[in-house]
């Protein structure tokens, strides 16, 4: 996450816009992706003068500047946050609003308990490459979150690591059985040490039957 920009005290607020709730479902994370997502709407000067502070996002402009274009920087991020509470949740704000960690977030995704709206693609700052992750209904993952589902699922998970165990240690002690049983077993008929459990054997010697 980039580094929180420090507000410069000498600044005039020119205008300031409250984030709603189900906007931001609690998450500072979020809250700075909403801003991000607001100044990109904006042209390169309009984005240095739009901050976030405690929950609201500001306008300001140095003292004594001119900016003939507030008007219109305003404008457009009153229309940006008509719409804001449809701002799909991208994974590192599904992290941090659920409270959950990144290798749930995989299984849960995989097994088809949290449930992508889609797939968005972005290239990095400075770099070439691109990188392409789920993203997720605002909506759906406010559900999860009000009906404490991740707790549930950790439940869920916990009981089925639990009997996967179990089951493991079971065809462990069964092959361990099967080992034992296998090198105790007695020799087959035919066997040279069959010798050694014949009855009279030496009075068969001795008469001289075998000879």
């Amino acid at each position: 996450m980039p580094a929180r920009r420090k507000i410069d005290v000498s600044t005039r607020l020119v205008a300031e816009w409250k984030l709603p709730p189900a906007a931001t479902l609690g998450s500072s994370v979020r809250a700075k992706g909403i801003l991000l997502e607001v100044r990109a709407q904006l042209p390169l000067v309009g984005r240095k003068l739009l901050n976030l502070e405690h929950g609201m996002l500001t306008l300001r402009v140095p003292e004594g500047a001119a900016h003939d274009d507030l008007q219109s920087v305003s404008a457009t991020v009153s229309t940006t946050l008509d719409r804001i509470e449809d701002l799909p949740v991208i994974p590192r704000e599904v992290e941090d609003i659920l409270t959950i960690t990144t290798t749930e977030r995989y299984r849960w995704l995989k097994d088809g308990r949290l449930k992508s709206s889609g797939r968005r693609t972005v290239k990095l700052r400075g770099r070439a490459r691109k990188i392409t992750f789920h993203v997720f209904d605002p909506r759906h993952i406010e559900d999860v979150l009000d009906r404490d589902m991740v707790t549930v699922w950790r439940e869920a998970d916990a009981k089925t690591a639990a009997e996967n165990r179990r089951r493991a240690a079971g065809k462990a002690a069964l092959k361990r059985a099967q080992k034992k049983s296998r090198q105790a077993a007695p020799h087959a008929p035919g066997d040279g040490a069959a010798y050694h459990t014949l009855h009279d054997w030496e009075e068969f010697e001795r008469d001289g039957l075998l000879r």
